[in-house]
C-alpha cells in the first residue's frame, strides 16, 4: 500500500458565518481526496468544525472559555460534521469513516500503533477516515492544542508521503505576498486565529516544521481553491512548501514526537558527549539533576550542561533513584532515546 495524504481543513473551510457546513466546498474537496483514493493513494481528512457547528445549537456566536460550554458544543457538533463529509464523499462512492482522538492515545505505545492499524484497515477498505480532536472528553492536559497539530501527529504516526494544510489563505504571507519556501516562512508575521477555532498560520507553520521534520513534506495552502489537493500533490506552484529534512525509525519518531513528556534530566558533559557522539545509554552516574517526579516508564527530556535540550527517552527507573548519581543505575536506555 501506498504512503497516504493527509489533508487538514480548518473550522473556517468547514463552518460558514452563519454555523453551517459550507457543503460546496466540502464537495469540491471531498472530489479531489476521491479522485487520489482511486488513483490508489490511501488518504485521510483531519477535519475541524465540530465546535463550530455546535456552537449555533447552544447558541453561541463565539468559541465559550467555559470548559464544560466547549464540550457541549463538540458533541452536539460532531454528528454533524460527520454526515456533512458522509454527504460530500457519496456521490463518489466513498465512504469517511470517522477517527476521534486525544493525545493520551499518541502518547501510550499501545493505543499508537492501535491506531495506525485501525487507519490502515480502513484504507485497504478503500474509506477515507474523517479524524478529529475528541472535544467532549478532552481536557487541557490531554488535549492536542489545534487541528494543525493533530494533523501533523497523525502525518507522523502514518508516515505520510504528503501533509496539506488547507487555510482560507494563500498561504504563509509576508508584507502580502505569498512566501513559497518553508524555510521562510518562520520569518513571517503572523496575525490571530479566527473567532470559531484555534489556530492561526502560526500554529500551520509550527505543525508543517514538525511534519517535515519527521520526513514528510508539507504543503500550506488556500482551501477554496479549485484543485488544492491535487495542485499539492503533484507539487504545482502555490502555497507554501516545507520539504522533508529528516526520518527515523517508527519507534523513534513516536518518542521524538508522541511520547508524552513527564520530566527532565540534566546531564554532566561526559555524559551529553557520550550519548550524542558515542550512542551511549545515560547512566545515573552522568545525571546532575531532575525535573519532575516522573516514574519509570515516563517520557523525559534529556538536558546537556548549557541548559538545551538535547534528547526524548524512556526513564528505567523513578525520578527518585536518581538522586546520588549511583554508580550501574541506567536512567535512560540508548534503545529508547532519541536525539532532537
Amino acid at each position: 500500500m501506498r504512503r497516504p495524504l493527509v489533508v487538514k481543513l480548518g473550522s473556517s473551510l468547514v463552518v460558514d458565518a452563519r454555523g453551517r457546513p459550507r457543503r460546496s466546498l466540502l464537495r469540491a474537496r471531498a472530489a479531489e481526496v476521491a479522485e487520489v483514493v482511486a488513483g490508489g493513494t490511501p488518504a485521510c481528512v483531519v477535519s475541524s468544525g465540530a465546535i463550530a457547528l455546535g456552537l449555533r445549537l447552544l447558541g453561541e456566536e463565539r468559541r465559550p472559555s467555559s470548559l464544560p460550554r466547549l464540550q457541549a458544543a463538540s458533541a452536539l457538533g460532531q454528528p454533524a460534521l460527520q454526515r456533512a463529509w458522509q454527504d460530500a464523499f457519496r456521490p463518489h462512492g466513498v465512504d469517511a469513516a470517522q477517527i476521534l482522538l486525544t493525545s493520551a492515545e499518541v502518547g501510550d505505545r499501545r493505543a499508537y500503533v492501535n491506531v495506525r492499524n485501525a487507519l490502515g484497515a480502513l484504507f485497504a477498505l478503500g474509506t477515507v477516515p474523517i479524524v478529529n480532536e475528541n472535544d467532549a472528553t478532552a481536557t487541557d492536559e490531554i488535549s492536542f492544542g489545534d487541528n494543525d497539530s493533530l494533523a501533523a501527529q497523525v502525518a507522523v504516526l502514518l508516515k505520510a508521503r504528503l501533509l496539506v494544510l488547507l487555510t482560507a489563505v494563500p498561504g504563509v504571507l509576508a508584507e502580502g505576498v505569498v512566501v513559497a519556501d518553508g524555510a521562510a516562512a518562520r520569518a513571517a508575521t503572523f496575525g490571530p486565529g479566527d473567532r470559531l477555532g484555534r489556530g492561526g498560520m502560526e500554529s500551520k507553520v509550527a505543525a508543517a516544521e514538525l511534519a517535515a521534520g519527521a520526513g514528510i513534506p508539507t504543503v500550506i495552502a488556500d482551501g477554496t481553491a479549485a484543485g488544492a489537493v491535487t495542485a499539492a500533490l503533484r507539487g504545482g506552484a502555490g502555497g507554501t512548501r516545507f520539504a522533508a529534512s529528516g526520518s527515523l525509525p517508527a519507534f523513534k519518531l513516536w518518542l521524538l514526537h508522541g511520547k508524552r513528556i513527564a520530566g527532565r534530566i540534566h546531564v554532566d558533559e561526559g555524559a551529553h558527549r557520550a550519548i550524542v557522539g558515542g550512542g551511549a545509554s545515560l547512566l545515573a552516574v552522568g545525571v546532575t539533576g531532575c525535573d519532575g517526579a516522573f516514574r519509570a516508564g515516563d517520557g523525559v527530556e534529556l538536558v546537556g550542561p548549557g541548559g538545551g535540550v538535547f534528547g526524548r527517552g524512556i526513564a528505567s527507573v523513578d525520578a527518585a533513584e536518581l538522586a546520588g548519581r549511583r554508580a550501574g543505575v541506567e536512567a535512560v536506555h540508548r534503545d529508547r532515546l532519541v536525539l532532537s
